[in-house]
């Protein structure tokens, strides 16, 4: 058209051009704004949403709250330690009554006496370390004069496991 001689049109057409390209600039932008709009308000949702959840959790929380009575709480943790240590001191004496009258007294000296061996076969003297301290019913003694045939044993075991060792060492 401009070769045609119609400047006129030419002009009105790059007015058209110049103000379609403006109103395309607008429209992004407007674009952008409806979509930062957009964000803003699912983001104001999602508050909205927690603040709800959080009314629904403070009004449970205040339930229970007012339902726990923290001075009779600890009444009853009290009262029910107390029953504990009662029924435990009662525990003790029927086990004491029971042992009193079933003489299990030589319970102890078997206990003794398989503690000593374990002891032994782990290649450590109890009856060392033990001759210095107090017995009730020499109990003690009593179980290693039983034991005096096994020490024996015991001993050969010790001294085989020494030369092992003295072996190892020289390697």
């Amino acid at each position: 058209m401009a070769k045609q001689g119609q400047m006129d049109a030419v002009k009105i057409m790059a007015k058209d051009l110049v103000r379609t390209r403006r109103y395309c600039k607008k429209f992004m932008l407007m674009r952008a704004n409806i979509q930062a709009v957009s964000l803003k308000i699912q983001t104001l949702r999602s508050t909205n949403t927690m603040a709800q959840a959080m009314k629904g959790v403070t009004k449970a929380m205040q339930t229970m709250n007012k339902q726990l009575k923290l001075p009779q709480i600890q009444k009853i943790m009290m009262e029910f330690e107390k029953q504990s240590e009662i029924m435990e001191m009662k525990e003790e004496m029927m086990n004491d009554a029971i042992d009193d009258a079933m003489g299990d007294e030589d319970d102890e000296d078997e206990s003794e006496a398989i503690v000593s061996q374990v002891l032994d076969e782990l290649g450590l003297q109890m009856a060392d370390e033990l001759s210095g301290l107090p017995s009730a019913k020499d109990s003690l003694a009593a179980g290693a004069a039983k034991q005096t045939p096994q020490a024996a044993g015991v001993s050969d075991a010790d001294a085989d496991l020494e030369a092992r060792l003295d072996n190892l060492r020289r390697q």
